[in-house]
């Protein structure tokens, strides 16, 4: 027995209305294997009551909860309407200019209204007509320093190091490699303090990380009041947008610290143990001690020695098995919750595609224009393509319509009900109705041809 029901029975009282605990979460979200791994539970608890399990990656339970409900209306897979994260594609005119984040240099002029004609930000005969979502400027760029060891054009790792150097934040979280030898390729959240560190998580690592977690400071030597960017997955930003514009008292977790968000363009995560020690070392014999950089480019994964020899160069397709299944039903491909989103989908090889989301975003990017090469972006079609795929899987999995304007969240009712009798159906659902696989699959097929 879990949840209130236990409390129930102990205690013999009756819950308090509309409370909705981890556990229903857990079945909702864990247990139904829809989580997506962003910590945002975590981050948001406000009584520190969940942590993260350090063999599954997964939130568990460290104390006891409170049944707050804030980890339910917060997860970007429960009760949190993602989608309602994203501002309108064109700002007001007298929506006022976000407070930037501390740069001494005089900023250049922001684009406060998108040229409509202009097929940057307005993209016609997308389904269901999200085009680029709120963009700023859409640029293809690369660093300027050539750092060998950086993804793509580098523009992530030169843009912190410039905004660390300038003292205009005092760290950026991002992911770096694991130092454990029994998880190589594996990577972890950290706080990178200096660009020295910063350098050193250059590169991509395709699990997720629990990033927001990371977002207890206390260990790392930082200002009373710290400056923080965060580097994190569409779905991870998701999160932290919600956090940031509904406020309550919080846990350990310092979202208030956050002053810029980057977004990594993304279509799927992958589970660590499937994809890198399952798919890559035993199935086709990597050797992961002799990798240098494990990419994923114009629909293929791509991993690479460190003598410079392609050791893998297959479909990403044929990977799709080891991906998070509650990636399914992200339609955020390009991050539309961010600040500034990144990737390297409509850039040629070596650049860096950077879409410029916020007044906040074009402030950072344009006191740093020295650290790139900057030029037009031209390949505007190949982000719009990805992204009606994208938008298309997520149709399919979700079990409700995508609707930005919609209620920001989702009660778990509600939930269940969209969910009842398909393959991600809450588990603690079908446990109350005892049925076996075989039968709680022949519902989900007699519901399916209902339907």
């Amino acid at each position: 027995m879990k949840g209130h029901a236990l409390r129930e029975e102990m205690n013999e009282i009756t819950e308090a209305p509309r409370k909705t605990w981890f556990w229903e979460l857990a079945a909702g979200v864990i247990d139904a294997d829809r989580c997506i791994e962003c910590g945002t539970c975590v981050a948001v608890c406000p009584s520190n009551s969940i942590g993260v399990n350090q063999l599954t990656n997964l939130p568990e339970l460290v104390k006891m909860c409170t049944g707050c409900s804030m980890c339910w209306d917060f997860c970007p897979r429960a009760g949190l309407r993602y989608e309602a994260t994203w501002p309108p594609a064109t700002p007001p005119l007298s929506e006022p200019v976000a407070t930037p984040i501390a740069i001494s240099a005089k900023p250049a002029e922001i684009i406060t209204k998108p040229d409509s004609a202009d097929p940057y930000f307005t993209i016609e005969g997308v389904d269901p007509g999200f085009g680029l979502g709120r963009v700023f400027g859409a640029f293809s760029v690369r660093s300027a320093s050539r750092n060998e060891d950086a993804q793509d054009g580098g523009a992530v790792t030169a843009l912190l190091s410039a905004l660390l150097k300038n003292g205009a934040i005092d760290g950026a979280l991002v992911s770096k490699p694991s130092t454990d030898p029994a998880t190589p390729w594996k990577g972890v959240a950290t706080i990178a303090t200096s660009v020295a560190e910063l350098r050193a998580t250059s590169g991509s690592f395709y699990n997720q990380t629990m990033v927001l977690a990371e977002l207890n400071l206390a260990k790392y030597k930082l200002p009373a009041k710290p400056r923080i960017a965060v580097v994190a997955t569409p779905c991870a930003i998701e999160g932290l947008r919600a956090m940031q514009s509904h406020r309550w008292p919080t846990g350990d977790h310092r979202v208030d610290a956050v002053t810029l968000s980057i977004a990594l363009m993304c279509t799927k995560n992958f589970d660590y143990e499937s994809l890198i020690l399952g798919d890559l070392e035993l199935q086709r014999g990597i050797d992961l001690r002799r990798v240098s950089k494990v990419d994923v480019t114009r629909g293929r994964l791509i991993v690479e020695y460190v003598d410079g020899a392609i050791a893998l160069d297959e479909p990403i397709k044929n990977f799709h098995h080891s991906a998070l299944n509650g990636c399914d039903e992200c339609a955020d491909f390009m991050g539309r919750a961010a600040d500034i989103a990144v990737g390297s989908v409509g850039s040629d090889d070596g650049w860096t595609t950077v879409l410029i989301r916020t007044e906040k975003g074009m402030l950072a990017f344009d006191q740093m224009r020295a650290a790139f090469d900057i030029r037009d972006l031209t390949e505007v079609e190949a982000l719009t393509r990805l992204d009606q795929l994208d938008q298309k899987i997520a149709t399919q999995a979700l079990q409700r319509p995508l609707d930005p304007l919609g209620s920001f969240f989702i009660e778990y009712e509600e939930h269940v009900k969209n969910y009842q009798y398909t393959e991600r159906t809450p588990v603690l659902i079908r446990a109350k109705e005892a049925i076996t696989v075989s039968q709680f699959r022949r519902q989900v097929q007699e519901a399916q041809r209902t339907n």
